[in-house]
């Protein structure tokens, strides 16, 4: 057909069907008829080692039950192994990486502390009213005088004790049985928070209560002067609570009051070189080289020259002795931008002694997420931070007491940073909180309070290993002529001259650090060669293999899909369609049959002569392929006619 001239096309043949395709024509995606073709086809053109043996013995069932049983152990123990890979790469091990490098140094944070509680001015009063009071109970606890006025105000002084709460006592304690000794009744209203000292049937220590009075406890100590320590101290930070701003009342020349002289790397040190801060329990200290100075200190050189060397004056000071009772000065080395927690890694140093403290700089790189549980920078603890700007485990326990303390006793405890908007606990104000520090302090040390769990090391730590050696200083030869120099130029006097003065030298051994780092001990790249290594083990194969397991598992979704889908047409398409056709032709009576419909003969038999039989209208079926009228035969047809001859048309 051309252009826009349609031709007319008369009765003729049928057009013939569309030609079907060979086998040697391929479709754009054709699958095998059936799982048998598929299996053959893919033993016969694997590059997995073993698998053609299936189809070779196949006229052996032996060797094919034989080669089939081994291919299939041979997946199983492939498989096994790549578990065992998985295993070890999911529980995400690593491997610890040391180097030694050696550069120039950043000199490291030296924090240096009197031993000696200032008294101010503002709480003198109060100070010494506590002295008095200590002084009074001790004198009545143990018969101790100690001050020479002691017995004269002593009538003047009946009711001291009575003016401040929780007074020191002396408790008789009955020896509890074995069985309580070991496990103690939580009803008891009264609870000893110490355990039993069998030497003696009685104890030192005072009544703490809550808000209610309906629980109390005693604070006990089976030592004396443990006890008396811990009441003073426990007074003292009341007392110390109501000082406003104690940084503003220490005295400014309180340092050449402490250190006679400072050198690092042969230099003489300056007042940009240090900060200034007050410990209530160590006094006075002093920072060197922190994160304020305006030029932190290298070490290009290792050796005692080359550090910071101090000359101290460790004289006690008659400030407060109930208080400390230790003589010296307390040390602690930390980085420029860590706080110095002196109470949790600091040492003390003895008078008369030259103590001479090598260093060695170690930094830890640890893995985070799943590898380790450790913090980049503190931001994902559920803590405030109260010691920016760094975060490190001891700054997170520390906040996180204070955290506590506020929210179960409503103050803060005077030793951590103060919150905003949070007062100091006094007893003045807050009459129980002693009650909740100590049961608190009690459920910290157990980790009731979670804080060692919610506080996570940190990924990155920078440490100082330290060792120490002493020797006598000065020595008894040069001993005259020293503390005359220092008599004449610090206006050093003191009776006892070797307990008042401390030589210090801290310094670098050696200039090589050791950094270890963690790394994964299984990469994905490790991973995925280990998994080609067994593959290869077990079958001989490469990547392109794997890609034809996928092929023959596509293929396999593939042919099922299609016979899933051949039986569902089969069962409730073309039964159901052919099935109403037939009965709706079969049930149409004859009269309603068009008149030109055509009868024709069962059989080209049925001419021949034969007996009469009855005429017997069938129902043909539908002609779907033409609509044209039927053709008239060139016999005569009549209603009583049997038989008829077949004409040209």
């Amino acid at each position: 057909m051309k252009g826009d001239k349609r031709e007319e096309q008369g009765p003729g043949p049928e057009p013939a069907a569309p030609r079907q395709p060979t086998e040697e024509e391929e479709a754009l995606i054709e699958f095998h008829r059936s799982y048998r073709e598929l299996f053959q086809f893919f033993c016969n053109n694997t590059t997995i080692h073993g698998a053609i043996r299936l189809v070779c013995s196949q006229h052996n069932r032996m060797k094919t039950a034989f080669w089939a049983v081994l291919w299939l152990c041979t997946f199983g123990m492939m498989y096994w192994q790549f578990g065992l890979l998985f295993g070890e790469y999911f529980s995400y091990p690593v491997s610890l990486n040391i180097n030694l490098n050696s550069d120039k140094l950043v000199f490291p944070a030296v924090t240096i502390c009197t031993l000696n509680p200032y008294r101010y001015t503002q709480i003198k009063e109060e100070l010494e009213e506590l002295d008095r009071i200590t002084e009074q109970t001790l004198f009545d606890l143990y018969k101790y005088n100690s001050s020479r006025t002691l017995r004269a105000h002593l009538r003047g002084r009946r009711g001291l004790r009575e003016s401040l709460p929780h007074p020191l006592q002396c408790l008789v304690v009955p020896a509890p049985p074995p069985a309580a000794r070991r496990a103690r009744s939580a009803a008891s209203s009264v609870r000893d928070n110490n355990p039993q000292v069998n030497r003696k049937d009685w104890k030192i220590g005072f009544k703490l209560c809550n808000q209610n009075k309906t629980d109390c406890f005693y604070q006990t100590y089976s030592s004396g002067v443990d006890a008396v320590r811990e009441w003073y101290r426990f007074h003292y930070i009341n007392i110390l609570s109501r000082l406003r701003n104690p940084s503003s009342s220490l005295e400014k020349d309180a340092l050449d009051n402490f250190i006679f002289a400072c050198r690092f790397n042969e230099a003489s040190c300056n007042q940009a070189n240090y900060s200034h801060f007050h410990h209530p329990m160590y006094g006075n200290c002093y920072t060197f080289n922190d994160k304020n100075s305006s030029n932190l200190w290298m070490s290009s050189m290792p050796g005692i020259n080359n550090g910071l060397s101090l000359l101290l004056r460790t004289e006690q000071n008659d400030y407060i002795p109930l208080l400390s009772t230790v003589t010296g000065a307390r040390v602690m080395v930390h980085g420029q931008d860590e706080p110095a927690f002196m109470d949790d890694g600091g040492f003390n140093l003895r008078p008369g002694v030259e103590t001479s403290i090598s260093m060695r700089k170690e930094a830890l790189d640890r893995l985070g997420g799943n590898y380790g549980d450790c913090t980049m920078n503190g931001s994902d603890i559920p803590v405030k931070n109260l010691y920016p700007p760094k975060y490190t485990q001891q700054v997170c326990i520390h906040s996180c007491f204070q955290e506590n303390m506020v929210k179960e006793c409503g103050c803060a405890y005077i030793f951590y940073p103060q919150p905003e908007g949070v007062e100091y606990c006094d007893y003045r104000k807050h009459d129980s909180w002693g009650y909740c520090y100590y049961k608190l302090l009690d459920a910290f040390s157990s980790d009731r309070l979670g804080c060692f769990t919610k506080c996570r090391k940190p990924c990155s730590v920078t440490s100082y290993q330290l060792s120490a050696s002493y020797s006598r200083w000065p020595s008894v030869a040069s001993q005259d002529w020293v503390f005359q120099m220092l008599s004449l130029q610090n206006n050093y006097t003191i009776n006892n001259k070797r307990n008042g003065v401390a030589k210090l030298n801290i310094f670098f051994r050696e200039l090589n650090y050791k950094t270890s780092s963690e790394s994964p001990s299984v990469t994905m790249v490790a991973l995925l060669s280990s998994l080609g290594s067994q593959w290869s083990l077990w079958f001989g194969s490469s990547v392109l293999s794997v890609v034809e397991m996928a092929e023959l598992i596509a293929d396999l979704l593939g042919i099922t899909f299609l016979l899933l889908l051949r039986r569902f047409r089969s069962r409730y398409w073309s039964p159901g369609r052919g099935g109403r056709a037939v009965q709706e032709v079969a049930s149409t009576p004859a009269s309603s049959l068009p008149s030109q419909s055509c009868l024709q003969p069962a059989s080209p038999f049925s001419s021949l002569p034969g007996p009469a039989t009855s005429p017997a209208l069938t129902a043909p079926p539908p002609a779907y392929a033409t609509l044209s009228p039927c053709p008239s035969p060139s016999g005569s047809a009549g209603a009583s006619s049997s038989a008829s001859t077949q004409g040209e048309p």
